[in-house]
């Protein structure tokens, strides 16, 4: 109807959840893959005059055979995630060609990714008329050295992520050798491409590389052998699909839009039965056909704690029940310390989730909700759309493809950051129970005792303060996301500072709480973009922060300093931030974008509640 009535770019904020619906249908793939292309009809640009910040990716798409039919499922994955899709397909078989020259698609400065699409005939097509294992290693061990020199050439040239795949051995190439032993000799060689692939993306952090193999065991047959000979279509619809969703879920951490909280039910969601109804003797985590389903369900969840996602609980319930069976039911996998947050009342649950997102400083499009209740997800999905749904149903079985199949939580590198989250947001219980008892805010932030450590950014700060800048987007002055190689580039550069932003309080060490980029120039220094993680906001810090890199330019001899604002939907509350350090706005522009100025010569002063250690390199 949308598209009958012209009104796609106009609508498009409603259809993440259109397009999640159908994402876990029965022909999710096929329905996507339609849906998608009439999507891909739309221009981006025109999306993007409706809504502002949905930004289009630009895509470019390359490989060996006929890839037209990705076009459909991976417009329609992006727009899952509110990301218009761009795309610029190459010719066929252009691949090579196109990694080669540097004035292709490829390596244009507003290319987001690369997608280089692999497939078997790569390496088969170019094996002589009869041939052998050894000219099938041959052209293996060549094939993989063309293409690492050429990612070699790609990350030394261009600025978008390149991304590669597995490529799966069929079993119509396998069988034409007639001896197990040539068979098994062949599947090793392939293996070791996959892997010297797959080995890529270890070395170089501006590679990704799907791996196809867990994919075609979802998917069923690699291709349509008839479409593979006449059409060259060399990887099918259904395979294609599911890779689109992959990309789609790189693409969402390329533009910071991983999500950070996972909160869950409780009632057949973690264990099996009704805490009201059946007593906490009543529910079942084990020993019993459901109920070891609900403990691996929560395995997996606590799998996923592990690894920097806030854990929360949103519950109909009795608080008090609650708390008992999470601290002391024998089979409970999931404890009071794996969450940051248990709320257990008879309120809407779309208004608990907004205070649980309240709590946790967070935005609510931060939040993935997972429940058993088509109602309640309803209530979610039409009450607070921006959170994410993942929809459980009476079959506890599937509760964990159901979580996964999305990827809410992928992210392109895991820090010790993200390790330690779950423990720095658990140790604000102690510093909001601080706040309610002081009778000021003076008096709260005294007591706090904030230390603040402003330095340069090292080595093995690189994946962290590129992850800052990816996942921030309240304080976040500019929105610029920056690759690791980024950073490194920045850091590389005698004109620029990047500086590392630490705090640490009474209660615990914070950890890498924030960033500055700022860039020498002829009329002073430039400040490129200030962030700040939200656990840490109106503390001081970033008072603290900028008032040291001031003064540090004023003594190196700059005359002023100059910053910008760029306003997205998230950074309405940091508009002021540079006028209230004394900065004066000198223009501003028609999209909101505002330009400042500070004369260095009356300096913001350090907060007292804090204590500052700032180091500059000469």
């Amino acid at each position: 109807m949308l598209h009958r009535s012209g009104r796609l770019a106009a609508e498009f904020s409603v259809l993440p959840g259109l397009f999640g619906a159908l994402a876990h249908g029965p022909d999710a793939m096929a329905d996507l893959g339609r849906v998608g292309r009439l999507l891909a009809r739309v221009d981006p640009d025109e999306i993007r005059h409706h809504h502002p910040d949905a930004t289009p990716l630009t895509v470019t798409v390359s490989g060996h055979g006929t890839l037209d039919v990705l076009t459909g499922p991976l417009t329609a994955e992006l727009a899952r995630h509110g990301i218009p899709l761009r795309a610029v397909l190459g010719d066929h078989d252009s691949w090579r060609r196109d990694l080669q020259d540097t004035s292709s698609p490829l390596y244009a400065k507003d290319t987001d990714l690369s997608l280089i699409v692999l497939d078997s005939a790569h390496v088969l097509d170019e094996l002589p008329l009869p041939w052998r294992v050894s000219d099938a290693a041959e052209a293996i061990g060549a094939k993989l050295k063309l293409i690492t020199r050429l990612v070699e050439a790609y990350v030394a040239e261009a600025s978008g992520t390149l991304v590669l795949n597995t490529l799966p051995l069929l079993t119509t190439q396998l069988r034409q050798l007639v001896d197990h032993r040539s068979r098994t000799e062949l599947s090793v060689l392939w293996r070791e491409f996959n892997t010297g692939l797959l080995r890529l993306a270890l070395d170089h952090p501006r590679v990704h590389v799907v791996d196809l193999e867990p994919l075609v065991a979802e998917s069923g047959p690699v291709r349509d052998t008839r479409l593979a000979v006449y059409t060259k279509e060399h990887l099918g619809s259904e395979l294609l699909g599911r890779y689109a969703r992959e990309v789609a879920h790189l693409a969402r951490a390329v533009r910071g839009r991983t999500k950070k909280v996972l909160v869950v039910d409780l009632d057949n969601t973690l264990w099996d039965g009704i805490l009201g109804d059946d007593g906490p003797d009543g529910i079942a985590l084990s020993g019993t056909y459901r109920g070891e389903a609900f403990a691996a369900f929560q395995r997996v969840v606590k799998q996923l704690g592990s690894q920097g996602v806030l854990l929360a609980v949103c519950s109909k319930n009795d608080q008090e029940p609650v708390e008992r069976v999470l601290a002391d039911h024998p089979d409970m996998v999931l404890r009071p310390e794996d969450f940051v947050a248990v709320t257990a009342n008879w309120r809407p649950k779309d208004g608990n989730l907004r205070d649980i997102a309240a709590r946790l400083n967070l935005g609510i499009d931060s939040l993935v909700f997972a429940d058993d209740s088509p109602f309640e997800c309803g209530l979610v999905a039409s009450g607070v759309p921006e959170v994410a749904v993942v929809r459980l149903d009476e079959e506890p079985a599937l509760h964990i493809d159901r979580l996964l199949a999305d990827g809410w939580f992928d992210t392109r590198e895991l820090t010790e950051a993200d390790r330690q989250r779950a423990g720095q947001y658990r140790a604000d219980a102690g510093r909001r129970e601080l706040l309610d008892t002081a009778a000021t805010m003076e008096e709260y932030l005294q007591a706090l005792d904030v230390r603040v450590t402003v330095a340069a950014v090292t080595e093995p700060d690189i994946p962290r303060i590129s992850q800052i800048t990816l996942r921030t987007n309240q304080f976040n002055l500019t929105t610029r996301r920056l690759q690791p190689d980024d950073v490194r580039r920045l850091l590389d550069s005698p004109r620029h500072l990047v500086l590392a932003v630490r705090s640490q309080d009474r209660f615990g060490d914070n950890g890498v709480v924030g960033a500055v980029f700022a860039e020498c120039t002829d009329d002073g220094l430039r400040i490129d973009n200030v962030l700040l993680s939200c656990r840490v906001f109106a503390r001081g810090i970033e008072q603290a922060a900028l008032g040291a890199l001031l003064a540090h330019a004023r003594t190196a001899g700059a005359t002023a300093a100059w910053a910008s604002y760029r306003p997205t939907a998230k950074n309405h509350k940091v508009r002021d931030f540079y006028p209230s350090l004394g900065f004066e706005t000198v223009a501003e522009g028609a999209d909101g974008v505002l330009d400042f100025r500070h004369d260095l010569t009356q300096l913001p002063p350090v907060p007292p509640h804090v204590t500052l250690d700032a180091t500059f390199d000469s």
